[in-house]
């Protein structure tokens, strides 16, 4: 697979909205009965483990995935995830596991608009377009005037802004180095951030919790290194439409497991989201068989 590859990104991107969703449920379930900053704490511990174990199995050991032409940007790209998920594991807790999501599918849009100043992207008028129908699904299922415009909602929006910084600086670093790399900092400054801010909180877990613990840790994993080969594979706005494809994705599992309702307008935005990704991979392809 060559390294720009519109198909190839789409189908990660997909593939780690998927898992986004999931690891949004399992969290979910153990806030109910757990510190959210242990929770987090602990994830990355066994994050950090994973990816010091993997390194040092590959050729070269962890000198190799130490090795980054810019280590002060990756430690930063790595320090910024663990503080977005930090914000809107807050967010959860202030505002709900419906209202602060909701909020948080603005990044695609802080993506797109930044990634022409940072990445020197061109995006044309058809972009700007899918995603903003895109948003336009989602506002359909906030349904406006629904009064979740509060105070908090700085936690959720401000977890978003770094969570839009972290996907291009994600593109950016990809330029220098390996995913190898990129994963190694992410997991390891992550490990620090969320270590200084959770051993304040920690709280003996039963035996049974440890399991979806470390299912939890496992979806972490997976996802953010799909986040990594997607970004690598495809230019960011391009697939950013496809990220609100977690909505729908949650919603589905919230139905499935915490029997959560959707109402119709639900469903409706879920249609129109689906369908400015759907339109925007259509426009890659066409694009791309141009000579």
């Amino acid at each position: 697979m060559s390294r720009s590859s519109p198909f190839f990104g789409t189908a990660l991107m997909i593939g780690a909205t998927f898992i986004f969703a999931m690891q949004d449920g399992i969290s979910r379930h153990l806030a109910g009965t757990y510190n959210v900053f242990m929770i987090v704490m602990i994830r990355y511990w066994i994050f950090a483990a994973f990816v010091i174990l993997m390194s040092m199995r590959r050729k070269g050991g962890l000198a190799r995935a130490i090795r980054s032409e810019r280590p002060r940007l990756q430690i930063f790209r790595g320090a910024l995830l663990a503080l977005e998920v930090l914000l809107m594991i807050t967010a959860f807790v202030r505002m709900g596991l419906v209202d602060a999501p909701a909020l948080f599918t603005i990044y695609p849009l802080l993506v797109t608009a930044l990634s022409g100043p940072i990445l020197g992207e061109r995006v044309g008028w058809r972009r700007w377009a899918s995603v903003a129908v895109g948003f336009a699904g989602v506002l359909v299922i906030l349904r406006p005037g629904s009064g979740i415009f509060t105070f908090d909602a700085i936690f959720p929006l401000t977890s978003a802004t770094c969570f839009a910084l972290y996907g291009l600086l994600n593109r950016y670093v990809a330029r220098f180095d390996g995913a190898e790399v990129t994963f190694f900092y992410t997991g390891v400054a992550g490990a620090v951030v969320t270590t200084l801010a959770g051993v304040w909180f920690w709280e003996p877990m039963l035996p049974g919790d440890w399991l979806w613990m470390l299912l939890l840790c496992a979806t972490s994993i997976s996802s953010h290194f799909l986040l990594i080969k997607a970004y690598e594979a495809a230019e960011a706005s391009a697939i950013q439409p496809f990220a609100y494809l977690q909505l729908p994705f949650s919603a589905v599992l919230g139905v499935l497991i915490f029997g959560d309702v959707v109402l119709p307008n639900v469903v409706l935005g879920a249609a129109i989201v689906v369908g400015a990704g759907l339109f925007t991979l259509m426009r890659a392809r066409r694009v791309a068989s141009r000579p």
